[in-house]
């Protein structure tokens, strides 16, 4: 037999592709020992060698939760896979759930309960805005839940959402709440069992340091407790926690072959993150955003999200009138290898978002757009 197909036409190596600094909304750069532990030589997804690893994984992992959760692991795919297996472990058909929308990522969850068949119930906020604990206990008591969803730092629009007066709030009204962690984790304190919250999800694309590909979960006994007393098999089987959990967990039960070198790489920037302090780690991000809001202020550049709200990690960037917003980014691209976001859903074409997330989070890269900008602007 011959091939039928031809060859298609030649493209770089991955390994002479240009390196770029990545100050978008994700993912954010890879230390060098973060790159470095993905080259490292492959273990079967049960070799003694790397179940060790997987619990030291898991025990940072809950160091940088701030938990004690037995249920702490890094599930087998994206942010997306991580909000997936959360919101499909704890919902069942019929079940009504909350979720407090303000941003594209808020909508993601709402999606995804109704396909895993909650009765959705929706509040919103305008875009770069947040919510109150008395809206949120407003809707319950309008409408009972068993659930309630809500994102942490909104990707979409760099808002932080204060989050312990609707931990309180959702507990005094019978519900569990379950948190969007993907930009915030390791970038701003998110201290899990202290706030009381029963489900996070997060990412290992930003704050954490890691390459995209792996999606850190926590759930507290509550949580547990729910998915233990379903009613109904969860809808998905690769993402059933309640499967997962058993590979993770003693049994070693096997479910799938885990993504080794994406563990590996977990891992170090793991370690990185022990080995900085999760304290000092807050702060770098905290000082490196200032400087930034700072010198977009002196370029005459305003900030979509009130400075009470604001992100460190992640700032949306209003476009001034007339500049066109992808002739900038390409050129940023293009002539300083510099990437950022440009804005999604509302805030298409109205704002640009810079990252300074995890390894990026540095004042050289601060200096670099801030001067990349005036000279473009």
């Amino acid at each position: 037999m011959t091939a039928r197909l031809s060859i298609p036409a030649p493209v770089l190596p991955a390994a002479e592709m240009a390196p770029r600094v990545l100050l978008g909304p994700g993912p954010a750069m890879v230390h060098p020992r973060v790159t470095a532990a993905m080259a490292a030589p492959l273990l079967g997804h049960l070799d003694p060698d790397f179940l060790e690893l997987m619990d030291r994984t898991q025990h940072l992992l809950r160091y940088v939760f701030q938990t004690d959760n037995r249920l702490t692991l890094p599930i087998s795919g994206t942010g997306s896979a991580g909000m997936e297996a959360t919101v499909a472990s704890m919902v069942e058909p019929g079940d009504p759930i909350l979720v407090c929308v303000n941003g594209y990522f808020g909508s993601r969850i709402a999606e995804m309960g109704r396909r895993h068949g909650a009765e959705v119930e929706v509040i919103e906020r305008p875009w770069g805005e947040v919510f109150s604990a008395e809206e949120v206990q407003a809707a319950l008591r309008r409408r009972p839940a068993g659930l309630v969803a809500i994102v942490h730092a909104e990707t979409s629009t760099g808002a932080l959402q204060p989050l312990q007066d609707i931990v309180d709030v959702v507990h005094q009204e019978g519900a569990l709440l379950l948190v969007d962690a993907v930009t915030s984790l390791a970038g701003i304190p998110l201290l899990v069992s202290d706030l009381g919250i029963d489900v996070v999800y997060s990412g290992t694309q930003k704050c954490i340091g890691a390459p995209p590909g792996l999606s850190p979960v926590t759930l507290g006994t509550s949580a547990e407790t729910k998915l233990e007393r379903r009613r109904m098999p969860v809808a998905t089987w690769y993402l059933d926690l309640s499967i997962v959990q058993r590979y993770w967990g003693p049994e070693r039960t096997y479910h799938h072959t885990a993504p080794i070198s994406l563990n590996f790489a977990l891992y170090e920037a793991l370690r990185m993150i022990a080995e900085e302090g999760l304290e000092a780690r807050w702060d770098r991000h905290r000082r490196n955003a200032e400087f930034l809001w700072e010198g977009l202020q002196e370029l005459g550049l305003g900030l979509h999200v009130a400075t009470e709200h604001r992100l460190p990690q992640l700032t949306t960037v209003l476009i001034p009138e007339g500049v066109q917003d992808a002739e900038v980014r390409t050129q940023l691209l293009r002539e300083y290898g510099i990437e950022i976001g440009g804005g999604l859903g509302a805030l298409k074409g109205r704002v640009w978002r810079i990252g300074l997330m995890g390894h990026s989070s540095r004042t050289e890269n601060v200096e670099l757009i801030l001067g990349a900008l005036r000279r473009i602007l």
